[in-house]
């Protein structure tokens, strides 16, 4: 059986780790997946990545750092994920891992212009969804979990616009037929984006947020959670 790889760009807030929680645990969970039919890897702190043929597919998590930073490992990253759409691995970027992939394909990651994006958002499906074999099936318009400062800007020529939402329009892509990003977190539950709103309360203030209103709007998000467990159907053939 080979594992399906968690690609991991960075570590959660402290508040939540804590209490012994990260990007790959949240992953894990709503995909419904045994943990033991994955392995974690923190490419950000220079663990080695695995040879390709040894698994069923990669999950690139959100991270803290900015795509613009330049990180040196990035590139490590970037040359892995083209490889893996070469040899059609099932690939899904969240958030910072979305980024990172429209980048390794030619997209430009940076600052949206009109700031952050945070709580819980409203995601629009576009015509292309309903075909598509990630995000077929969920409802035309799903609530889902945001925070981000940098978007994908520029998406990469070959790349299948599917989701936006009012902030940004760039929600998620599909790169030739099994490589997917979503901006959004379909990993967060309520009470994980409830923290980062309270841990980041005094910036988000700053920057003209109602706090209480984006608290208030949190609400459970099913049709974002189904993205993970569908994109675990879709590397079950490879998980065996």
């Amino acid at each position: 059986m080979k594992p399906l790889l968690i690609m991991k760009t960075g570590r959660t807030i402290e508040t939540l780790r804590q209490h012994g929680e990260d990007f790959e645990d949240w992953i894990i969970t709503a995909m419904e997946v045994p943990r033991g039919h994955t392995m974690t890897v923190a490419v950000d702190e220079g663990e080695t990545l695995p040879s390709q043929t040894t698994i069923a597919g990669i999950v690139v998590t959100g991270s803290p750092a900015m795509i613009t930073d330049g990180a040196p490992w990035n590139e490590i990253a970037a040359d892995y994920l083209r490889s893996a759409i070469s040899d059609s691995l099932p690939i899904l970027g969240i958030c910072y891992g979305h980024q990172l992939l429209a980048q390794a394909c030619g997209g430009r990651v940076d600052y949206h212009p009109a700031g952050r994006e945070v709580g819980t958002v409203q995601v629009r499906l576009h015509q292309a969804a309903q075909s598509d074999p990630l995000l077929a099936g969920l409802p035309c318009e799903f609530r889902a979990h945001a925070t981000h400062s940098q978007s994908v800007l520029t998406l990469p020529e070959s790349a299948i616009l599917l989701a936006g939402s009012d902030h940004d329009p760039h929600q998620s892509f599909r790169i030739a037929e099994r490589a997917w990003g979503v901006q959004f977190h379909p990993e967060f539950t309520p009470h994980v984006m409830r923290t980062y709103v309270l841990e980041r309360q005094e910036a988000l203030r700053a920057e003209g947020f109602d706090v209480e209103a984006l608290l208030a709007a949190v609400v459970d998000t099913p049709a974002a959670t189904a993205v993970l467990r569908n994109f675990a159907r879709l590397t079950e053939q490879e998980l065996r």
